[in-house]
């Protein structure tokens, strides 16, 4: 992936960003720069030692920069660096003045794909939501299903997700199959999701929604960019409400009531 980043070409603020990826638990962020040479605009960066003048003047072509310009690039296995890419992006245009702080842009994202194959097994594994109807249906099912696509969306503002939704597979053979590409057996399906199945087998029509962060859009209003200065009493990182006293040893008589025992500590 790479990132332009215009009017970032001095060696210093590419260090910088190169640290901010490491510090990120990446080994590092590629780059080139472009400044004054010889002959014109000259390439610069270990990068542009590497792979020379002609593909580094493509790629200054290709992302529309120039003399006092960058670009950053992250490779390998897309989720191992796509979260740092994406805080990268908005941490290049907050310090070089390319982005437009007073406004919400708003995304609908879709199609999200509802297969990914582990890149160490290679087993086929929902990647979103496995309850979402597959574009085109059981016909869909029949083929590649890293090509399958879902009936899913998301809603940003700003890069923040703020609406997540889908429409549900409503249909048991379709569901059936769904649940099998990933894995899962007809007996398990019944076993672990036996409310579902059961219940559109008396022809449920139709459905889906969404459902919206509201406390990320306060926090959004509220300029902030962490939500945890929009909650009243956010939980530490062991899931404690320390205003509540939260969560509390249960009574015996609380156990009882849904069955549960403590298990003696080893």
């Amino acid at each position: 992936r790479a990132i332009p980043a215009p009017d970032g070409g001095s060696r210093k603020f590419c260090d910088r960003m190169n640290a901010f990826a490491q510090q990120q638990g990446l080994p590092g962020m590629g780059y080139i720069f472009w400044r004054d040479g010889e002959s014109g605009v000259e390439a610069a960066g270990p990068l542009a030692k590497n792979i020379g003048p002609e593909r580094t003047e493509a790629i200054r072509k290709q992302l529309g920069l120039g003399k006092g310009d960058a670009a950053f690039f992250l490779g390998g296995r897309p989720k191992d660096f796509i979260g740092v890419a994406a805080r990268a992006r908005d941490v290049i245009g907050r310090e070089l003045g390319h982005l437009d702080e007073g406004r919400f842009a708003f995304a609908w994202i879709v199609d999200f794909p509802i297969y990914e194959k582990d890149a160490e097994t290679g087993a086929i594994d929902f990647e979103h939501n496995p309850f979402s109807m597959p574009q085109g249906g059981l016909e869909a099912l029949q083929g590649d299903p890293l090509e399958v696509l879902g009936y899913q969306y998301d809603l940003t503002c700003n890069g923040y997700e703020l609406v997540s939704g889908a429409i549900r597979n409503h249909r048991p053979e379709v569901m059936l199959r769904a649940f099998e590409i990933a894995g899962y057996s007809e007996e398990e399906v019944r076993r672990r999701f036996g409310g579902l199945y059961t219940a559109f087998h008396y022809g449920a029509p139709p459905h889906g929604g969404c459902a919206a962060g509201i406390d990320r859009i306060v926090m959004l209003l509220a300029d902030e960019i962490n939500i945890r200065q929009v909650i009243p009493f956010p939980m530490n990182q062991r899931a404690e409400d320390l205003m509540m006293g939260a969560p509390s040893d249960p009574t015996a008589e609380q156990l009882m009531e849904l069955g549960l025992r403590l298990a003696p500590k080893d």
